[in-house]
């Protein structure tokens, strides 16, 4: 009698080919990879949500609690008019839902790399070429290639992360005003995505209240993770009604969950603790930069963002040593000199509070002078 067909039959080849996002095990290990806020909600904030948490009717499906969100939202933001906002869990199912919604065939997305692998990662799970545009050797935007590819691509989906991720920069605005116009010339949509924006000295939802002519096919992108609420889920869409209103369809029911909208309420009626501890770590980001150039073998990459790019001097696989000797002292960065040919020799290390950084900064004086303990 013949083996019965696998059941891995139906499932599509090019996902079994490729590899899920893997997060790091960072049990008893100082967690300075994944550019989470470093500070918990004051005690009195802790007790306050978790008596407002306790009152919620989590037997019933989210409903009154989404439209006073998106209104705390839209005042947060000072949202335009004729804008709409969409939440999404996480700004990862935002990706994913406009990836859904620009699925015609032949549709492609476009995004320079080294950047955030979402982009790419969407657009093959939902069926969509991907172009990835490489970044100049000092992770500027190339225009001539940024132009030639759109003007052949004709990508339905051009991201633009507003700091880079993991690069950490803002590019120059004048380049992205003329990509977002060639992009508007054929129909496509941009998304700005500022993931990082409380640490950026700028912000494209500026530039859109400017010139809202010139970014009506502009979708700006933003989660609440990097405010202070990683644990929490919980990003949004800011653009046009006209577009908000289609991408909507898409949505599944009941995507945020009554916790998750209640935090995100509650932290925005608390946004001025989360604004002062933005500052804090601006603040600690400035003086990590200024540290971690002292260093021997080091070259620090300017930062808009709450990380910081360091390249390691010496021979290939250096960064994968280094992360290994800063693991064995408990210290946990992203080791990206990987991702991408751009990035080798790199690791990216999140800003963290004032004591979490004298950490990091000790053990990698320890990790160049004497190497694995």
């Amino acid at each position: 009698m013949s083996a019965p067909p696998s059941p891995l039959r139906g499932i599509r080849a090019d996902i079994q080919a490729t590899h899920a996002y893997q997060v790091q095990p960072a049990l008893d290990l100082l967690k300075l990879d994944a550019m989470e806020n470093p500070f918990s909600l004051p005690p009195n904030l802790q007790a306050a949500l978790g008596e407002r948490l306790g009152r919620l009717p989590i037997n019933r499906y989210p409903a009154d609690c989404i439209p006073a969100l998106k209104d705390a939202l839209a005042a947060y933001v000072g949202l335009l008019p004729g804008y709409a906002l969409i939440l999404g869990n996480g700004s990862d199912e935002l990706i994913s839902l406009l990836a859904l919604v620009c699925a015609t065939p032949g549709a492609r997305v476009l995004a320079p790399e080294p950047g955030f692998v979402m982009y790419a990662m969407s657009a093959q799970l939902q069926g969509l070429g991907y172009t990835g545009v490489p970044l100049t050797a000092d992770f500027a935007l190339d225009e001539p290639a940024m132009a030639d590819a759109i003007r052949r691509e004709q990508p339905a989906l051009v991201y633009l992360a507003y700091p880079n991720n993991p690069t950490a920069n803002l590019w120059d605005d004048a380049v992205i005003r003329r990509l977002i116009a060639q992009v508007r010339d054929y129909g496509g949509l941009v998304v700005m995505d500022e993931a990082y924006q409380p640490f950026a000295s700028r912000t494209w939802l500026d530039e859109i209240r400017r010139d809202p002519q010139a970014n009506s096919h502009v979708l700006l992108l933003r989660t609440l993770s990097k405010f202070g609420l990683a644990g929490v889920r919980l990003g949004y869409l800011v653009a046009p009604a006209v577009l908000v209103h289609e991408i909507d369809k898409a949505r599944p029911p009941y995507n945020v969950s009554v916790l998750n909208a209640e935090c995100a309420h509650f932290a925005l009626e608390h946004a001025s603790v989360f604004a002062e501890q933005a500052a804090v770590i601006r603040a600690e980001r400035d003086a990590l930069l200024s540290k971690l150039a002292d260093l021997p073998d080091v070259q620090v990459f300017p930062s808009q963002a709450n990380m910081v790019l360091v390249r390691l001097a010496g021979p290939s696989g250096r960064a994968s040593a280094m992360f290994d000797a800063l693991k064995a002292r408990r210290v946990l960065v992203k080791n990206v000199s990987t991702m991408h040919p751009l990035l080798a020799n790199c690791l990216r290390l999140t800003v963290g509070s004032p004591d979490q950084n004298a950490q990091l900064l000790a053990a990698l004086r320890a990790a160049l002078t004497q190497g694995p303990p």
